[in-house]
């Protein structure tokens, strides 16, 4: 940041100010300095409302109308760390000396002035100004970047469904998501949409990296899915068409895994693509889990020619297929543990006749559990579909 303070000296002394004119002529032609000119402590005051850029106040202490331990006071009340004081006084009156410095001085100079010492002091001053306001300027820009991020924050969480039950009038299944960010923002994601009135499409997805760049990468593949999705692609077609535009525009080497997939709610069979995703689960009506099978399938955003397969499996009723990002299973305790897939497939196992909400509750809880208030290291994103038939 540029520097640019007005150095104020407050004496009654009428002499002084042609004498530190002419000592500090160079400087002042330059820009150096900018020196104001009050004779007490009220003057000081007004001068301070006149040229708000004042930043160092040269005071001495004997003056009429307002002195300068008056003055202190009244410059403690105004709360600017960024203006700095310097005293004058009598060589030896150290009382009023140390009663200046106990009031908020920053320095001070006995009298008569040794130019050269006032000129290392005004130096060695500006320089603490510098810092500090350099610091007051970084921290109202961390202020701002966090108010930003705070906003940023409620945008994503506002992009993703909120809204559960989704489809209160659909009887042939049962659906929750949710998604805790690591950071204010994150780069998970969720979505499901219904293509037509027999088929439910149901996404996840993990962004490589953290932070804005992440998030940002996040809506917008979740929009390229939703969006392709909705025409009634199959599964590897939409992933192969949203790859390419994401290859297309894709920025600093970024990627996504994905989990896309398309239940036909009459039968419950599950047209799907694995794009470098955890595999899912699911979990049978007898409480066994079984993984879903992986498709082969590249993550999302690297190779722009990769023709994706698509693969079958099929949910019976009350059986539930859970969505996850490798948050999950690997979020750490205290130990450096990780919490793992066997885990996870114990609690789920333990979840059978639970409602879709009740068993992302379950699992979000056992995650916690065993984190004991580790901080998270990345988001944990779930969806968990049951199939009612």
């Amino acid at each position: 940041m540029d520097l640019q303070v007005k150095i104020m000296v407050v004496d009654d002394e009428v002499d002084l100010e042609p004498l530190i004119r002419q000592k500090f002529r160079k400087q002042i032609r330059s820009n150096e300095y900018d020196f104001i000119f009050a004779h007490n402590g009220l003057e000081a005051l007004a001068k301070l409302i006149e040229h708000p850029d004042i930043g160092v106040i040269l005071s001495d202490i004997n003056m009429p109308e307002m002195d300068g331990l008056t003055l202190l006071l009244k410059l403690k009340e105004l709360k600017n760390p960024s203006l700095k004081t310097v005293v004058v006084s009598a060589y030896g009156d150290m009382e009023n000396i140390r009663t200046a410095m106990n009031r908020g001085a920053f320095d001070f100079l006995t009298k008569p002035i040794n130019f050269d010492d006032l000129e290392i002091t005004i130096n060695k001053t500006l320089e603490e100004i510098k810092i500090q306001r350099n610091f007051i300027y970084e921290h109202d820009q961390l202020i701002s970047i966090q108010r930003d991020l705070n906003v940023a924050r409620e945008i994503q969480q506002g992009i993703l469904p909120q809204i559960f039950p989704p489809f209160p009038n659909r009887t042939e299944f049962d659906i929750f998501a949710s998604m805790a960010a690591a950071r204010e923002v994150g780069g998970d994601f969720f979505d499901f949409f219904m293509i037509d009135n027999d088929h439910l499409g149901f996404v996840i997805g993990d962004v490589s990296g953290k932070g804005i760049p992440a998030a940002i990468f996040m809506a917008v593949s979740r929009t390229l899915i939703r969006a392709t999705g909705l025409k009634g692609m199959p599964s590897d077609e939409c992933l192969q068409y949203v790859n390419k535009l994401l290859c297309n525009e894709s920025v600093g080497c970024m990627f996504v895994t994905v989990f896309y997939a398309i239940i036909n709610l009459k039968t419950g069979q599950i047209d799907y693509v694995n794009a470098g995703h955890n595999p899912p689960y699911i979990l049978k009506e007898d409480g066994k889990v079984m993984a879903v099978e992986t498709s082969g399938n590249m993550i999302l955003g690297v190779f722009e020619d990769h023709e994706y397969k698509a693969m079958q499996v099929r949910l019976a009723p009350q059986q539930g297929i859970l969505l996850f990002t490798d948050g999950v299973t690997e979020a750490f305790n205290a130990n450096e543990e990780a919490y793992g897939e066997q885990r996870l497939e114990t609690i789920l196992s333990a979840s059978v006749g639970k409602s879709a909400q009740e068993v992302v509750g379950a699992i979000n809880d056992d995650v916690a559990q065993f984190a004991m208030g580790t901080q998270q290291s990345d988001d944990i994103t779930m969806l968990y579909l049951k199939y009612l038939g």
